[in-house]
């Protein structure tokens, strides 16, 4: 009897996972037919139209690279025809979860690849999609969503959902642009948006720790209090005194010699300014106090078992506290990054719920800095999809490419999501007793 009753739940979690393969691979075939027919056979593909692919951002440059062609149909055909391939052997070929992810990983390169393709096809006139723009373009969009992962990997690691990485945007932004504009310093307004995410971080820290408030519900509140917050202060105060709150100088590119000169990707990406450096460090930094450090390991033994954590002397309170709040400095970098790291003024709402992509990196990266880094760049490179082909008149509605971001995320959550396991003890307040 009590073999039966263990055995059932598994046969039946296995039968649902089957299924739930099934669709996801039919579904994701279908649309690999699709990308044969819409992008190899397209009538933008034919007549022995070539793709072309633009080398250097400034092509006219003294020893730039040439823009480089190929037969765009066959090509577009191929890649196609290999999502069909992915989506089949999901659907019907019995795979580990690493050879799903590993397939699902393939099946999306190919789609966007099989994407490029088509939309470069005849542009050759119009310099083609340009690599190092799309490389630039999408590390500009990615910075925000890294450091908004970073922020929600060091919170849920600790046991503490935090929903409110949207907010921590808009507070980091709004405090960053203010004090920049009144000190006319990039660094005292970066100092004042990392302790504006702060503060809310502080504030969720309170809540969820001391009063047991459930996290996510919590989190969908804070968001909307920055939202309400900062767009009534906007309208008060920044908006009718725009020269004195409201006019920030931005942070220049520093540009790093040498490493810039390298073809193709030099100037994308060592021709930019500090704080995408710094991003790229603090993920260096966080991979490693995470996983080798006796803080990391403390940070994790709370989000995993806060009772036996609190067994061995390790203050899981403390921990969270120090966590979610120090945390909450990333996401307000985040925010300095959106108003004097790019635009130089902040506007109402201008997180534009990036800071639920940034979650979505944090589940498809496995709660691991590396893993969310790569998954907030696939994000990154679909928010910048529309400068990237803003010159080479595909058709596709601009609208469309605005929502391409977040149709992705779904997706991609909707592949992986499944696959993965959060920390066990997050969203479960602890009670000392």
């Amino acid at each position: 009897m009590t073999t039966t009753s263990i055995a059932a739940p598994s046969v039946g979690t296995a039968a649902k996972s089957g299924r739930a393969n099934l669709i996801a691979g039919l579904s994701q075939a279908v649309i690999g037919v699709y990308a044969v027919f819409a992008f190899g056979l397209g009538a933008r593909t034919q007549h022995s139209a070539k793709a072309a692919v633009g080398m250097a951002l400034n092509p006219n440059a003294p020893g730039a690279l040439h823009m480089q062609q190929f037969p765009a149909a066959p090509v577009a055909i191929a890649l196609g025809a290999l999502c069909t391939v992915c989506g089949l052997v999901r659907a019907f070929v019995t795979v580990s979860t690493v050879g799903r992810r590993w397939l699902t990983s393939g099946y999306v390169l190919a789609f966007v690849l099989a994407f490029l393709v088509w939309a470069s096809a005849g542009t050759s006139g119009r310099g083609g999609i340009s690599l190092p723009f799309a490389i630039q373009n999408t590390l500009i969009a990615a910075v925000p969503l890294i450091l908004g992962a970073l922020c929600g990997v060091i919170c849920e690691r600790s046991g503490v959902v935090n929903v409110a990485i949207e907010g921590q945007f808009l507070f980091g932004a709004f405090a960053g642009a203010m004090a920049a504009t009144m000190a006319n310093s990039v660094w005292v307004g970066l100092i004042a948006g990392c302790f504006g995410g702060a503060l809310l971080g502080a504030l969720l820290a309170v809540l969820a720790n001391r009063y047991h408030i459930e996290q996510v519900v919590l989190g969908v509140v804070l968001n909307v209090f920055a939202l309400g917050l900062t767009s009534f202060l906007y309208t008060q105060v920044l908006a009718p005194n725009q020269s004195s709150y409201n006019n920030p100088p931005i942070f220049q590119a520093i540009r790093i010699p040498g490493l810039a000169s390298i073809p193709v990707i030099g100037e994308a990406l060592f021709d930019n300014n500090i704080i995408l450096y710094a991003t790229f460090v603090i993920v260096v930094i966080v991979e490693i106090a995470l996983f080798r450090t006796r803080w990391g390991l403390r940070t994790r033994a709370v989000g995993e078992h806060p009772r036996a954590a609190d067994t061995v002397g390790i203050k899981v309170l403390g921990t969270r506290y120090r966590n979610v709040i120090l945390a909450g400095l990333l996401s307000g970098l985040g925010g300095v990054w959106l108003s004097i790291g790019q635009v130089g003024a902040f506007t109402t709402n201008m997180s534009s719920g990036k800071g639920f992509i940034a979650l979505a990196a944090l589940i498809v990266g496995r709660w691991s800095p590396v893993g969310a880094l790569g998954a907030a760049l696939l994000f990154g490179f679909f928010g910048g999809l529309g400068q990237t082909l803003s010159s080479l008149q595909t058709g596709v509605p601009s609208q469309f490419l605005s929502m391409a971001p977040y149709l992705v995320t779904v997706f991609v959550v909707a592949s992986l999501g499944g696959l993965v396991r959060p920390p066990a003890a997050e969203n479960q307040p602890f009670v000392k007793g």
